[in-house]
């Protein structure tokens, strides 16, 4: 029986030497949602002012940047200008979570089979998504707006969608992914 060689915690730089360390769980493979929302509420409650030191906000798409990376998870923030968003899309099999540390985040979203549906995200909210949501989110607060989105399985390709209209009946994960 082979032993698996577990990469150490990626942290970004900015963050080195916080609560994050602890927060990370390297020896956790697979998080569940609520595990994951767990996380992205804690890090926006905890971390957030520390964050916000380095943002960055782009007139011509979203800015990102990747916070932590583990076996069993990846960590990332984002910013958003009103009215830039994403396609529709699946997490290619990956749980995911969402938290939002400053201003509004308009969300579509569908399970499969299911309508689609609508919900606004203000700053504090958070959620947690097994794999099979599809969904669309756009910035939606003047002052523009910032979240903290953790996703596990990490580095899973997501689908994307003309519309949620076109989810289908079954998401299935996309090759590489374990279940």
């Amino acid at each position: 029986m082979t032993q698996s060689v577990l990469r150490p915690s990626e942290i970004h730089p900015r963050l080195a030497g916080t609560a994050l360390d602890e927060l990370l769980h390297p020896e956790r493979l697979i998080w569940t949602p609520t595990q994951l929302a767990g996380l992205t509420r804690t890090v926006t409650l905890d971390l957030g002012e520390r964050i916000a030191g380095f943002l960055h906000f782009d007139e011509d798409r979203r800015w990102w940047a990747r916070l932590a990376l583990t076996e069993g998870l990846e960590l990332w923030v984002l910013t958003w200008l009103p009215g830039q968003g994403t396609k529709p899309h699946d997490h290619g099999g990956a749980a995911g979570s969402f938290a939002v540390l400053r201003g509004e985040l308009a969300e579509e979203y569908r399970y499969p089979g299911g309508p689609v549906r609508q919900r606004v995200h203000v700053a504090g909210d958070g959620i947690g998504f097994g794999a099979g949501r599809a969904h669309r989110v756009t910035g939606a607060a003047a002052g523009g707006s910032v979240s903290i989105h953790a996703y596990s399985p990490p580095l899973v390709p997501t689908r994307e969608y003309a519309s949620l209209d076109d989810v289908p009946a079954e998401i299935p994960p996309l090759p590489g992914v374990l279940r």
